[in-house]
C-alpha cells in the first residue's frame, strides 16, 4: 500500500505561484509513474500532469503546459508540482496519484490517490 499526503496548497492572486507537494509512506515511489489531477467545483477530475518512474519523461495538459512543471525526488519518496503564472481557472483541489503501469493520464489507471489540496487562485 502506498499512502499519500499533498501539501502547498493555498489562497494566491492571479500571477502567483504554488509548489504543491505529495509526500508517500508505505512503500517507495520510485517505482510508481506519477501524475497530478485536479477537480474544480461542479466538474470531473482532470488529468494535469504525469512524470515517469525515472522522471526523465513528462506529460501536461495543454492549458498548464509552460506554467506547471513536475518533478519528483525518489531519495525523498516525495513529487512536487510547480505551478507559476497562476489563473483563476486553476483554482480546484489537486490530487496527486501513483500508477503501476506506465506513463498512465486517465484517472482509473492510477492504483493510489492522496485526499488532496485546496488551490484557490483569486482574480
Amino acid at each position: 500500500q502506498v499512502q499519500l499526503v499533498e501539501s502547498g496548497g493555498g489562497l494566491v492572486q492571479a500571477g502567483g505561484s504554488l509548489r504543491l507537494s505529495c509526500a508517500a509512506s508505505g512503500r517507495t515511489i520510485s517505482t510508481y509513474t506519477m501524475g497530478w489531477f485536479r477537480q474544480a467545483p461542479g466538474k470531473e477530475r482532470e488529468f494535469v500532469a504525469v512524470i515517469s518512474w525515472r522522471g526523465g519523461s513528462t506529460y501536461y495538459l495543454d492549458s498548464v503546459k509552460g506554467r506547471f512543471t513536475i518533478s519528483r525526488d525518489n531519495a525523498k519518496n516525495t513529487v512536487y508540482l510547480q505551478m507559476n503564472s497562476l489563473k483563476p481557472e486553476d483554482t480546484a483541489v489537486y490530487y496527486c496519484a501513483a500508477a503501476s503501469g506506465s506513463y498512465a493520464t486517465r484517472s482509473y489507471e492510477y492504483d493510489y490517490w492522496g485526499q488532496g489540496t485546496q488551490v484557490t487562485v483569486s482574480s
